[in-house]
């Protein structure tokens, strides 16, 4: 695994000599692109996926000619666009080679722009294309080694243009996204996870979307209680009712713990989102109390976007 950074990242124009600034031809609100290029299987997809989980415009597969035609619409004065990333590769067929001189205008535009560049050993691409059984594009009838030839001659000239070449030999997924966010991304950007504590109701069908889930039907159900039916784990005579035989406040201290442990280890592998799933009965008392203490306790934390989601709150109660 290597990394190899060609030059300084440059913001605006950083071809020109030392002494001459140029001001930007063009005022727009957008203050950064990025354009994501380099060898198929070398990795630009998880790298894309980086920059749109920091809130990035994105675009794959994009001929270099149409990087101009969306760099005008981005400099545009009707967008609201401030931060984009695009990856152009040999998909592009024969417009890749006007790539190049496409990274030269942006120079002339004065635009922060950076261009990154991936890589890997030749084995290491063969080998990733072996395992997911896809057609290198640049040899759909003949040998993955034989387009890996071709994409290298024909990217040689652009790689020297590169702003940061990494090569991902040997790299996991979660590293090169955590590679990637430490060079491009702000500190806190790079490193927040957006967490979502959903309750729900099993009797209404479980949640889809969860990474983890919680059942804590086990607790008194204020369903029963017929002066709490009709109010929900937002209020607090019913949070009083959960907690009264000491039971919720054990599960507490239980999720604290697991929870300390897990969130750092998702913040750390990269992890953009990850959803926490409470669920009781109907979803309308044990499930939102516990869904909305929980998001109360991790709100604070730096490395954290914290979001709280009632799937089944408005469901009325029914039955006795």
């Amino acid at each position: 695994m290597v990394i190899r950074p060609l030059r300084p990242l440059r913001a605006g124009p950083a071809r020109k000599p030392a002494g001459k600034p140029v001001k930007p031809v063009v005022t727009s609100r957008l203050q950064d692109l990025v354009v994501i290029t380099g060898f198929s299987g070398a990795g630009k997809s998880t790298a894309m996926n980086v920059f749109e989980d920091a809130g990035y415009f994105c675009v794959d597969n994009l001929p270099p000619e149409m990087i101009r035609s969306l760099v005008e619409l981005l400099v545009h004065g009707g967008s609201k666009v401030e931060r984009a990333a695009v990856v152009s590769d040999v998909r592009g067929g024969v417009y890749f080679e006007a790539l190049r001189a496409v990274v030269d205008d942006l120079d002339a535009l004065g635009l922060t722009h950076h261009l990154l560049f991936l890589e890997a050993a030749e084995q290491s691409l063969v080998t990733r294309y072996k395992e997911t059984r896809r057609r290198h594009p640049l040899a759909p009838d003949g040998s993955v080694a034989a387009g890996v030839a071709a994409e290298r001659a024909l990217l040689a000239p652009l790689r020297s243009q590169a702003d940061l070449v990494i090569d991902t030999t040997g790299m996991s997924a979660s590293m090169l996204r955590g590679k990637i966010a430490d060079e491009f991304l702000p500190r806190q950007a790079a490193g927040r996870l957006a967490l979502t504590f959903m309750s729900f109701g099993f009797k209404h069908g479980p949640p889809r979307e969860e990474d983890l889930a919680f059942d804590v039907r086990f607790l008194a159900n204020p369903h029963y209680e017929p002066e709490l039916r009709e109010l929900t784990g937002l209020d607090e005579p019913v949070v009083e009712f959960i907690a009264r035989d000491g039971r919720l406040q054990e599960l507490y201290v239980r999720l604290y713990g697991l929870l300390d442990f897990l969130l750092p280890q998702y913040v750390a592998e990269g992890k953009a989102h990850l959803v926490i799933a409470i669920g009781c009965t109907g979803g309308r008392h044990r499930s939102v109390a516990i869904a909305e203490h929980l998001a109360e306790r991790y709100r604070d934390r730096d490395d954290l976007e914290v979001a709280v989601a009632h799937r089944d709150i408005d469901r009325r109660p029914q039955g006795p």
